[in-house]
């Protein structure tokens, strides 16, 4: 089960990706349940990005975009 905070970390990747200030332990935790992928595009910037099966999540849970 998500906590709070990490629902609240994957509803602002899927609408920010280019941010860049989340909580680590939430990407790991959220990237161990294959709701998003960390990718490096460089050295200097996290681009976490959200999995078919977190938007499967976020729109069951009724926080996806129609």
């Amino acid at each position: 089960m998500l906590s709070p905070h990490e629902f609240a970390t994957l509803m602002l990747i899927k609408d920010a990706r280019h941010q860049s200030d989340f909580d680590q332990a939430d990407l790991i935790a959220l990237a161990d349940r294959d709701l998003i992928t960390i990718g490096l595009p460089d050295a200097a910037r996290i681009a976490p990005c959200v999995t078919d099966r977190g938007h499967a999540l976020l729109a069951r849970l009724g926080a996806a975009q129609p």
